[in-house]
């Protein structure tokens, strides 16, 4: 009983002592094993008799990564018990992800009964994938292909589908790969380089790896090889400021009326130095020989210049002090602002050009950062009124005095979810005095989402709003991935101190709110219900109603189309024809692209009761083909048969035709022609068509380069000749003179590859420094000197060398089989510290190494698999090869020798008697 303890101790302990440096577990037959890892397995041996049994166990297993411990053992089970076999088991790294079956075969000593027994294992899954770069070339000339290799080996036990993908390059393997366990592969990654390339520059090569079955753990790797310009470009020695002028044609048939003209214009943006800290902008634009539109310009000039901390322009342009004194105002005058560190001061004078009630107007103010996102700003707006004209009058008020409007603006972060911003303003003229406030609040949150501002400016408040308030806001909240929840409210100021070039938008007020559901990666709809009300602004009214609706979208993309799809129904209370009916519209938009043409389809049907006559049937549609035949040109078209009239104070597009051609580098031709509906205009038509030439220029504002040349000298060293020997850097050459002097010159400064052209050289020279070899050319003159020699060699003979036998004897005269004989070889490997090459090298042959630099050399030899008993003498020679020297070395390989000793001691046999005790 007690030897059957201590072998079952044995046996459960032995895994342990032995793998005590690996994982180890006790696991049950349910339990999933992890590879890497040694574990043990139990079986149950019954014995019901009432002797004891003794089994040869022998144990096996259906997998050849999963390999008992001990294969082979003598076990006793006692009579009438029931004993715990315990299997210890290696479990290998790269052993697959699956079942296994573990065997246990018995048989009884005395009577040769058998045992076989069986558990079921699993193998647990462990992905581990690598992938890295190994070889790629550090430069190479332009026109030549660039070949990465990437490594990707397979660490984990199960069996990868793989994704292979590069986005600039090819991937030769394919773009798929199926990887065992424990298996590596090397893929190649390749890309043409061009020819052309003017510049010399870094390419990256990637290579993406994924699996099938896990898409979202893709692993991205990169190489990096310098591309060598072989025709380099003359690089710009100049930083240039893009300018453009162009002259136009435009002819315009305006309410029966025609007139055309020339207008030219020229704009220039960039900046004045190469480091970009100083920006200039300038533009300039003759009268207009037409009535001014949305489709021609103005005339206008203006030219501004921009530093880190400064800004300063003077011209026409859009002033603006701040929302509630001067929000818009277009005129002529002079800015200026400078930024200290938190602190900045400014000021403007402008006199408008499209607003009578003002003659001109001062302002100045100076800003102060609390910190990054907030600020408070204090300034003060001084207007003089117009006085040639006292009998006009814009929105019921005019300035009847110099108007003076202190004013302070903040915007502050109070955290990371809510910004608030506000001002309040002060006016006071001789007769009048009035106040504004304005406040809004921004806030952003994980679901929920909005905005809030709200103004008020009293009735005698002298600034761009008076005697009105407006009110905005929008609310937001996301319920999921695919619901939300939105508002909208918007309540137009009705009476503010527009400029007279533009009619005014007309006066709105509405509420909106509803559900947005995406119910697919490309498509959802929202559903909403509001009221909406609007004013005509402009005498005698075209509209005025109030109207509740129910509003449905759909966002949908078919293959290549894109469709919008909305239906709305309300109900109209016509305040303008004191009626009430019902307005409904039905509105379709198909958008697709194919054959580098956009196409936007556009219809529109409606039923409404909002303008003269109650359940009115209006139809609208259009379209718009945009099309690029080329990247020097393209061509649109636009038609549309009629717009609603709350669109009636802009200028609207009927039909368009649009041309635009590149000539060549620097010169373009623009046509247009169209339809229009003027502003303020329901029926009229007129037309408008223009011809415009473009030249671009880059002019130049600052020297930044300069050319360089190279020169040099190669050095005879034994070649045969060192004239006539043709260089070549890029695409510039050079031929040596007698004394083999070269010079290039005129060479735009960068880096470039200087090489030979071996065919203007002997067969047999070689250069001193290593060709091609890469030339920084930064200084205005640059030198650079090598010699030309001859090629060296060496060669040598691999040869055996087997010991004489010494009258020993040798295990191997005991073999019963004769080995078949392999042939042995080594690797080579000849080295001058800059250069490596290396040959496999056979026993018996000879080798060579040719077209070598003189100078020191070492040549190592590796075993390369060399049969154990087989050593190499030397396997280090170093010497110095002189121009056109041939070096001989002789490899010696030899046998090693083995030897047996015997003991020559005598050797004591005693035994020890033990006498029973009775």
């Amino acid at each position: 009983m007690i030897k059957n303890w201590i072998l079952y101790f044995i046996i459960l302990l032995f895994p342990v002592l032995i793998f005590s440096q690996q994982p180890k577990e006790f696991v049950s037959k349910k339990d999933s094993l992890l590879p890497g890892t040694a574990t043990s397995i139990s079986f149950t041996i019954e014995n019901k008799t009432s002797e004891n049994k003794i089994y040869d166990i022998r144990v096996e297993t259906s997998g050849q990564y999963i390999q008992p411990i001990i294969t082979k053992s003598e076990y006793l089970v006692p009579a009438g018990q029931n004993s715990l076999y315990i299997v210890p088991l290696r479990i290998a790294t790269e052993c697959p992800q699956g079942n296994y079956t573990i065997t246990l075969h018995g048989t009884e000593k005395n009577n040769g009964n058998p045992l076989l027994q069986s558990l079921p294992i699993v193998v647990a899954g462990n992905r581990k994938l690598s992938v890295m770069a190994i070889n790629a070339p550090e430069f190479v000339k332009a026109g030549e292909t660039i070949k990465s290799s990437f490594l990707i080996k397979n660490s984990g036990n199960v069996t990868e589908n793989l994704l292979l993908e590069s986005k600039n390059a090819v991937v030769d393997n394919g773009s798929s790969l199926l990887l065992l366990p424990g298996e590596t592969k090397i893929v190649t990654v390749s890309k043409n380089t061009n020819a052309d390339l003017g510049k010399n520059e870094y390419q990256n090569l990637s290579l993406s790896v994924s699996s099938t079955d896990h898409p979202k753990e893709n692993q991205t790797v990169y190489s990096s090889t310098q591309i060598i310009s072989t025709k380099p470009i003359e690089e710009d020695i100049y930083h240039r400021l893009p300018v453009s002028a162009s002259l136009s044609f435009i002819g315009m048939q305006n309410r029966g009326m025609y007139h055309d003209g020339f207008q030219g214009e020229i704009y220039g943006k960039g900046s004045l130095d190469k480091d970009n800290k100083g920006q200039l902008e300038f533009h300039a634009v003759t009268k207009n020989p037409v009535e001014f539109n949305s489709f021609t310009q103005y005339e206008e000039y203006f030219i501004n210049y921009r530093r880190e901390n400064f800004f300063v322009h003077l011209g026409d342009k859009t002033y603006t002090s701040s929302y509630l004194t001067e929000f818009a105002r277009y005129g002529r005058g002079a800015e200026f602002r400078y930024n200290f560190k938190k602190f900045s001061i400014g000021s403007f004078y402008n006199h408008p050009r499209f607003f009578r009630d003002i003659k001109d107007e001062f302002n100045i103010y100076s800003t102060f950062k609390l910190n990054k996102e907030s600020e408070i700003t204090a300034g003060y707006l001084y207007k003089i009124p117009r006085t040639e004209d006292p009998s006009f009058s814009l929105n019921g008020l005019k300035l009847d005095s110099n108007a003076h409007l202190p004013y302070a603006t903040g915007k502050f972060k109070l955290n990371k979810n809510l910004d608030v911003s506000g001002e309040i303003a002060y006016s006071k003229t001789d007769r009048t005095e009035g106040s504004a406030y304005m406040m809004q609040v921004l806030g952003s949150f994980e679901k929920f989402n909005g905005n809030i501002m709200y103004m008020r400016s009293s009735p005698q408040f002298a600034g761009y709003f008076t005697n009105t308030s407006t009110f905005n806001g929008n609310l937001q909240y996301k319920i999921s991935k695919r619901l939300n929840l939105f508002a909208n409210y918007v309540q137009d100021a009705r009476n503010f101190q527009r400029d007279t070039l533009y009619l005014a938008a007309p006066y709105r007020q509405y509420l909106q709110y509803g559900i947005n559901y995406r119910y697919a990666k490309k498509g959802s709809v929202m559903l909403y219900n509001g009221y909406q009300k609007y004013q005509d602004r402009l005498e005698p009214r075209q509209f005025d109603y109030y109207e509740r609706f129910v509003r449905l979208t759909i966002d949908q993309q078919i293959g290549l189309f894109q469709l919008n799809l909305q239906s709305q129904w309300g109900k109209t209370d016509n305040y303008l024809s004191g009626f009430t009916g019902n307005s409904s519209f039905y509105t379709a938009n198909v958008a697709f692209e194919k054959f580098k043409t956009s196409f936007n389809l556009y219809g529109s049907y409606a039923i409404t009761s909002r303008y003269q006559m109650q359940n009115e049937k209006q139809i609208y549609y259009g379209a718009r083909i945009l099309s690029r035949f080329t990247d020097r040109n393209y061509l649109s078209i636009f038609y549309q048969n009629n717009y609603l009239p709350e669109e009636y104070y802009n200028d609207r597009n009927l039909f368009e035709i649009l041309f635009h051609q590149q000539i060549v580098q620097g010169h373009e031709i623009d046509v247009s022609g169209r339809y229009a509906l003027q502003r303020g205009e329901l029926g009229n038509k007129d037309f408008i068509f223009s011809l415009r030439y473009t030249l671009r220029l880059n002019v130049p504002v600052q020297k930044i380069a300069e050319y360089t040349t190279l020169s040099g000298n190669i050095r005879n060293m034994g070649a045969k000749k060192i004239e006539g020997i043709r260089l070549m850097m890029g695409s510039h050459l050079s031929i040596t003179d007698k004394n083999g002097d070269y010079i290039f010159k005129n060479i735009t400064p960068g880096d470039y590859l200087l090489e030979i052209d071996r065919s203007t050289t002997e067969i047999n020279d070689i250069a001193d420094i290593s060709l091609p070899t890469q030339i920084p050319l930064n200084n205005k003159e640059n030198i650079f000197n090598f010699g030309l020699t001859t090629a060296s060699k060496i060669q040598g003979f691999i040869q055996f060398n087997e010991p004489a036998e010494n009258n020993q004897l040798s295990f191997a005269q005991y073999q019963f089989k004769k080995e078949k004989k392999k042939r042995e070889s080594i690797i080579i490997e000849a080295s001058n510290g800059e250069q490596i090459y290396r040959k496999v090298g056979f026993i018996g042959e000879k080798f060579d190494f040719t077209y070598l630099r003189p100078g020191n050399w070492n040549v190592k030899l590796y075993r390369n698999g060399l049969d154990k008993r087989y050593k190499i003498s030397m396997d280090t020679f170093s010497f110095t090869l002189n121009p056109s020297e041939t070096k001989d070395i002789t490899i010696n390989i030899v046998k090693q020798q083995t030897e047996v000793k015997y003991q020559q001691e005598s050797i004591k046999v005693g035994y020890n008697e033990i006498k029973k005790k009775k």
